[in-house]
């Protein structure tokens, strides 16, 4: 008896409900602003990335009507990140960086071009400025 396998339907979420430690998310974003960062060099004075594939990496602001967030762009990613750009992340995944929310899609991810939103994005809530502190619970 042969079984189909029927594809779920992706829930998409709001930024908004994104929360440390979680993957797996669909989204749809606009891209409000995005910056190039440079490799950084490790202490001997290599770059800390693979020289034979240099990496590009960009930290856009991306958002909905619910809040805002900064999402790592990596390589081709980049080309994507477009200010006023509408855009769907399939499994995206929360990175902490310094103690803060920084949203990602690996290769195990997919970022595709969207028709455009018709919601403004809500820049007086960005989430990546909440500062998170690591705490061990103890269980009793």
């Amino acid at each position: 008896m042969a079984t189909t396998a029927t594809k779920r339907k992706p829930v998409f979420v709001k930024v908004d409900q994104l929360k440390p430690g979680t993957n797996g998310h669909t989204l749809t974003v606009k891209v409000v602003s995005s910056k190039p960062v440079k490799t950084v060099s490790n202490r001997d004075g290599r770059s800390s990335v693979l020289a034979a594939r240099p990496s590009r990496i960009a930290e856009c602001l991306v958002g909905d009507e619910t809040g805002t967030i900064i999402f790592t762009a990596r390589n081709e990613q980049v080309d994507l990140m477009n200010a006023g750009a509408t855009l769907t992340l399939r499994n995206a995944k929360i990175d902490m960086f310094k103690g803060s929310m920084r949203l990602a899609v690996d290769r195990w991810g997919r970022i595709e071009a969207a028709e455009p939103a018709n919601f403004e994005v809500k820049e007086d809530n960005n989430l990546s400025l909440v500062e998170y502190e690591l705490v061990n619970v103890v269980e009793e």
